[in-house]
């Protein structure tokens, strides 16, 4: 007697509520596997692009928009800071390394964003093509930056004023692609790198050419564009500015730079781990409650497993008693009861599983066409075999309960009564 095919057929006899059954544990098992995945690259994402950088160092404003734009490009700065006085702080002991960032164009929605080579040593990203770059104008991109706007090395672009690709373009002047950058799955891949003068000699260039509608005799002297472009070099002129700097402490003593800097100056300084932990405390709640409600799902699929298998009972137990007069043991048929929940497990966690990769599929898209992350990671987690057996055991106590029946049959008088 095959009792995977005979448990097979009684859920086929009845396939409302077989379908019932497995579409809520497919539903319940699709929300939460999707919150795993989600969480689990998100916090991949947050964490590697957040190591190394103990504070961001910018403009008065939210400590969360500072380091959201400052580390992970998916927010507006809070403002411009001087050069100067972020280098006066900087030189503080404590301080091993501190990063100089300008951004506010972008390319296509990539983001420019001069700074210097330390910032790409962080992240780990080397010149896969061409070089690293060494003068004014010259850009190195990373593989998603090239892949999406079909930039080869020696092409140059106008950047667009602006984290809007819809702003108004730079014509007059161009940047030059000299280096493609290898993958490091980190911010680095969405960036157009340059160095700072490159960002100063833009912006200059093009208050130059609005002044020179008025005055075209007194046009400021701005940088050579084709000269060296130092890490940080400060001319004469007008003082120079930047957006931000990511800072790395030489011990955790330094955190308490922190609150000095936002007591007794103009600036502000953000401890990224503090606001990021804040952000995903913020997030966990509603994070919680979806999970939950999949939980609560997932048990009424074992409630309505249980119901279907106890009425399905009811009308087989001539059936049943049948096959116990022509020799089945009374095992066999608890166990094919039994195998009927287990199928109903397995499909909807299979269900589940594919369903809940469509979805980060489409979140990913979504996020990729918005802010360039990539989260279309599909692996199989550890905790989603810890769900697959949680399923499993959803189903086959839903199926033993009424499958106990089983035992309490009397055959003679079941086959009298039919």
């Amino acid at each position: 007697m095959n009792l995977f095919r005979i448990s097979w057929s009684n859920l086929k006899d009845k396939p409302l509520s077989s379908f019932l059954s497995g579409l809520l544990m497919t539903f319940g098992i699709t929300i939460i596997s999707l919150l795993l995945l989600l969480n689990k690259q998100l916090d991949d994402q947050f964490r590697k692009n957040i190591k190394g950088i103990d504070m961001v160092l910018g403009a008065k404003g939210s400590p969360l928009q500072l380091i959201l734009a400052s580390i992970y490009q998916i927010d507006s700065p809070t403002g411009n800071i001087p050069l100067d006085e972020a280098e006066r702080l900087t030189r503080n002991p404590m301080i091993k390394t501190a990063i100089p960032l300008s951004m506010g164009d972008n390319y296509q929605s990539f983001r420019i964003v001069g700074t210097n080579k330390k910032y790409l040593d962080h992240f780990g990203a080397t010149v896969a093509q061409g070089k690293l770059f060494d003068k004014a104008l010259e850009t190195v991109i990373g593989p998603r930056v090239a892949a999406v706007t079909g930039l080869k090395l020696g092409d140059t672009f106008s950047g667009s004023h602006g984290l809007d690709k819809d702003g108004d373009v730079h014509a007059d002047t161009k940047y030059k692609v000299v280096g493609i950058l290898s993958p490091t799955n980190t911010v680095a891949d969405q960036l157009i790198v340059t160095p700072l003068s490159s960002v100063w000699a833009i912006h200059e260039h093009h208050e130059e050419h609005e002044e020179g509608h008025h005055d075209e005799e007194t046009q400021p002297a701005g940088p050579t564009l084709g000269g060296p472009a130092p890490d940080v070099a400060e001319e004469p002129g007008e003082p120079r500015e930047i957006t931000s700097m990511l800072i790395k402490f030489r011990n955790p003593l330094g955190m308490m730079l922190a609150r000095g800097i936002n007591s007794n100056s103009k600036l502000q300084a953000a401890l990224p781990n503090i606001e990021i932990n804040r952000l995903f405390s913020l997030l966990g709640v509603g994070v919680e409650t979806l999970r939950g409600l999949a939980i609560v799902i997932m048990l009424i699929s074992g409630i309505s497993v249980f119901v279907s298998l106890y009425n399905s009972l009811k009308e087989r137990r001539y059936e049943m008693a049948l096959m116990l007069s022509m020799g089945a043991t009374r095992a066999q048929l608890f166990g094919m009861l039994l195998l009927e929940g287990l199928v109903l497990a397995l499909i909807g966690f299979i269900l589940g599983i594919l369903l809940s990769r469509v979805g980060l599929w489409l979140f990913s898209s979504s996020v990729s066409s918005e802010y360039h992350y990539n989260l279309a990671a599909f692996g199989i987690l550890p905790e989603e075999w810890v769900l697959l057996g949680v399923a499993i055991l959803i189903g086959l106590l839903a199926a033993a309960l009424p499958a106990l029946g089983v035992y309490r049959m009397n055959i003679s008088r079941t086959l009298a009564e039919e």
